[in-house]
């Protein structure tokens, strides 16, 4: 069974805004942090989408990755991911073959299904209320055939260039936290990333019915399958803890239809927790892995014995950019060399 050593390493950024802090300095702490982890030999690197979260700065993910890819030389950049019952397929082809042609074989379309955000705010993007999950089959296979040109002469669409996305594609993962999208992704012979650090109980069924339903693709012959994780590491185990507490009470405060920016590590420590609240926090973070190297290595090893993944993602969020940075260089030495690029 694979070890930490044996996989890649790769980033989820949210682009967490701190109390105190701004969404500018949010996003400018990403290309740092971007620029950190190509250094330290992290695969790639994705962006989310979440909108009306003023904790969360990734909005906009085509307008992120292009900054990201411009500040950056070899490492993939994508969208982890692009909500696309937000989108017209056929501008989101546009964008990522425009991304794809100033950086190409570098970016990633990372596509998920959920709207990123709350009701009223999802009908606002889509200017609709009428909001159908069941249409995320069509939106996903139209934009497949933007991207490859691919629509049948009889389609409506047929005579449409998704400009430049010709000869410019992405390479396309299916995002999920449930098994819907991993018998998609299983079916349609795409590389799938489970949110595991959003839903962990789920992991174990939706990768083992993502392998089951495996057909393989012009894209891959084999499965490909990894997993989202929330990690904190820092030099001891209760450091890492201190570290980990803001996040946990902003996840609370989301539960609660509260968001708001992130909290520093003192208000965290000091908020009145109640039995079920301290209750959900734990929860929370029996998913997660936090600790010193030991425990993070344990952990991470842990979860790729359990999972038999080709890769983790990262995602870190803290309050402070330079114990964020920190985390980053602890996981990149627990796994030593760098591996082959996959073939």
């Amino acid at each position: 069974m694979a070890q930490l050593r044996d996989v890649r390493l790769s980033v989820l950024d949210l682009a967490p805004v701190p109390s105190g802090s701004s969404t500018g300095t949010a996003l400018k702490n990403s290309l740092e942090l971007a620029r950190h982890v190509e250094r330290l030999g992290y695969h790639r690197y994705w962006v989310a989408e979440h909108h009306n979260m003023p904790g969360i700065a990734s909005s906009a993910p085509a307008v992120l990755i292009g900054h990201i890819a411009d500040a950056t030389e070899h490492m993939r950049v994508g969208s982890g991911g692009v909500m696309l019952p937000n989108h017209a397929p056929l501008v989101v082809a546009e964008q990522f073959g425009m991304l794809e042609a100033f950086h190409p074989g570098r970016i990633d379309l990372g596509i998920g299904r959920a709207p990123g955000t709350d009701p009223i705010t999802a009908s606002a993007l889509r200017r609709t209320a009428d909001i159908n999950a069941d249409e995320f089959p069509q939106a996903l296979g139209d934009l497949v055939a933007f991207l490859h040109g691919t629509f049948p002469e009889d389609h409506p669409y047929s005579r449409i260039t998704a400009v430049p996305a010709t000869g410019n594609v992405p390479e396309l993962w299916l995002l999920g936290s449930s098994g819907y999208s991993a018998q998609v992704a299983g079916l349609l012979g795409l590389p799938f990333a489970f949110a595991h650090h959003f839903s962990p109980g789920n992991t174990l069924p939706a990768l083992r019915l993502y392998r089951e339903h495996f057909t393989p693709s012009a894209l891959l012959r084999e499965p490909y399958a990894m997993i989202g994780v929330a990690v904190v590491c820092a030099e001891t185990d209760e450091r890492a803890r201190w570290l980990a507490a803001p996040s946990a009470l902003s996840f609370l405060r989301l539960r609660q239809g509260r968001p708001g920016l992130l909290p520093s590590p003192e208000e965290a420590a000091s908020y009145p927790y109640s039995d079920w609240e301290r209750e959900a926090v734990w929860a929370r973070q029996a998913g997660q892995v936090i600790g010193g190297p030991d425990t993070v290595e344990r952990g991470l090893n842990d979860l790729l014995e359990q999972t038999g993944v080709d890769e983790l993602m990262v995602t870190t969020v803290v309050y402070d950019h330079a114990d964020r940075l920190r985390s980053y260089e602890l996981v990149a030495a627990l796994r030593g060399s760098a591996i082959p690029a996959r073939g």
